[in-house]
């Protein structure tokens, strides 16, 4: 097996994980390593903004308030605070690395609200953020001379001794051969898990990996059970999904029913633009009690040069769908977004595991607690990732290379479509039986099933070996079964977890943790 040594490991191209390797370099030595491309990621995605305080009849502490209120008395108040006070400071320095966000002629940033927010504080680059956003982080990376980038290489393990964290063993696509790269500190920043669902909002690359390494690992994982469903996607029966932002209610759009009319004043005082959870669940009502396929975003009343100029994206998106936005509604259903669980760390993103740091969505900070507020997820990411990178600094000092090597099961590289049925039936089964409305007796079923898969998995891998297909299935089930786990032991419901069998808070709310022994595909 090869050996590389890096003072500085990163796990994952997306905003948390470029903004993380920037900082660093500042003083150490940096290896990033992503699965596809560097810059395949959610964050390239995410359409509406970043969150931030800039108008004078808005404050921090209401920023802080929306966001507890949208996670319902689950968010870690510390952690609320340190991304709302930090907030300005982080879209400031984006637009000094010449980020194109959206401004007003007087040169102020464009502020757009959506949904649970109180006021418009979401800085925005049109309808396509993320896009901006990680174009610029990308472009800043590959000129930096103390990053190195490995693209095409799939992180394995995590290499752990006496709970310390000391490198990781990958398979790089350009090798064919197993890589074991050492490392004083490694960021896992490798983003979401959206792949677990039928319907989904993110790429084909969102498969769960971080969450399975780190869950093999030991680390400590919470609020898995909390997978936030954005309400609007477009329907469009067979077609990729694609999101529609939330930003287009905060603009004026309303959900309707075929008939045209409204129904979330039914739901919630903040009728189109309360909490995702909440819409998510009514629509779901909705299509329950009409047997439509689908509910309606309302934007005919809308000057078309505003559309194009705001929203230029979804403007050629529906075009392409055949919607006359003057004339038709947009169809649109839920569709599985984000995750706000995952692997616990602190204020300085410091997971349980020794030099093993966490950061954006494959994180669990304790700012979204039970529901991510929008245009919170960006934000987080550039906070904690300047934090950790700070806490990475006194550390590194502190911390040898170690040499050990280890030994890696053999690679399969034969193709097995066996795979690609499994993957498909894992996400039909996630989207009936634990998706936006779960029961007790779903969830259970769906546990031994998806027990099953994972013992004839790892039966495969010790058996055939370890192939990049057969890892992201691994990792797509072992993260299945922690938010069903996490769903089961959660009697209530609360944020973005819905029970029917418990559909009340319980009195006091806790965050779930779970571990697991330690299981590598490596040994000494």
């Amino acid at each position: 097996m090869k050996q590389q040594e890096t003072e500085v490991l990163v796990i994952g191209s997306g905003i948390a994980g470029l903004f993380y390797a920037l900082h660093c370099a500042r003083f150490a030595k940096v290896t990033l390593i992503t699965k596809g491309t560097v810059g395949e990621s959610n964050t390239m995605y995410a359409q509406g903004g970043i969150a931030a305080v800039f108008d004078q009849a808005d404050a921090v502490e209401n920023h802080v308030r929306d966001t507890l209120v949208a996670g319902d008395g689950l968010c870690e108040e510390k952690a609320v605070q340190l991304i709302a006070q930090n907030a300005q400071q982080a879209i400031l320095e984006l637009d000094s690395l010449h980020v194109k966000f959206d401004k007003k002629e007087s040169g102020t940033f464009d502020l757009h609200r959506e949904g649970g927010h109180s006021h418009a504080r979401v800085v925005h680059a049109t309808d396509a953020t993320g896009k901006e956003v990680e174009t610029t982080l990308v472009s800043q990376v590959c000129s930096n001379a103390n990053i190195t980038i490995l693209e095409n290489c799939f992180a394995v393990d995590f290499c752990v001794t006496d709970n310390q964290c000391c490198g990781v063993i990958a398979i790089h696509d350009k090798e064919k051969e197993p890589l074991q790269i050492h490392a004083k500190v490694v960021m896992l920043a490798s983003g979401g898990a959206g792949q677990v669902y039928q319907l989904n909002t993110n790429p084909a690359i969102a498969t769960g990996d971080g969450f399975g390494m780190a869950y093999r690992a030991g680390a400590a994982m919470a609020n898995m059970e909390f997978v936030q469903f954005h309400p609007t996607t477009l329907y469009e029966y067979g077609q990729q999904v694609f999101l529609i932002t939330e930003a287009l209610r905060g603009f004026g759009a309303e959900l309707k029913n075929m008939q045209g009319e409204t129904f979330m004043e039914k739901y919630h005082p903040m009728k189109s633009l309360a909490p995702r959870d909440i819409v998510s669940r009514a629509i779901v009502n909705e299509l329950a009690k009409s047997g439509e396929p689908c509910v309606y975003l309302d934007i005919r009343n809308f000057d078309t040069h505003d559309i194009q100029t705001h929203f230029p994206n979804i403007y050629q998106r529906c075009v392409q769908a055949g919607l006359d936005l003057k004339k038709d509604m947009i169809p649109v259903v839920p569709a599985a977004h984000y995750m706000c669980g995952g692997v616990v760390t602190d204020l300085n993103g410091r997971s349980s595991i020794k030099n093993l740091y966490a950061c954006g969505e494959v994180s669990c900070t304790g700012v979204h607690g039970a529901n991510r507020l929008a245009s919170n997820s960006l934000l987080e990411g550039l906070v904690f990732a300047e934090t950790a990178a700070a806490d990475t600094k006194t550390l590194l000092g502190q911390v040898p290379i170690s040499s050990k090597s280890l030994n890696f099961l053999h690679l399969n590289e034969e193709e097995d479509s066996e795979l690609n049925r499994q993957k498909k039936h894992l996400q039909e089964l996630m989207w009936k039986y634990a998706g936006i409305i779960r029961t007790g007796k779903e969830l259970n079923d769906c546990l031994k099933e998806l027990k099953q898969m994972q013992r004839e998995l790892h039966s495969k891998i010790s058996l055939m070996g370890i192939s990049i297909a057969a890892l992201e299935l691994l990792n797509l089930v072992e993260t299945s079964l922690l938010i069903v786990q996490g769903a089961l032991q959660r009697e209530e419901s609360r944020g973005c977890h819905y029970r029917s069998d418990f559909p009340v808070h319980a009195d006091s709310p806790k965050m779930i943790t779970q571990y697991s022994d330690r299981i590598f595909f490596h040994n000494e």
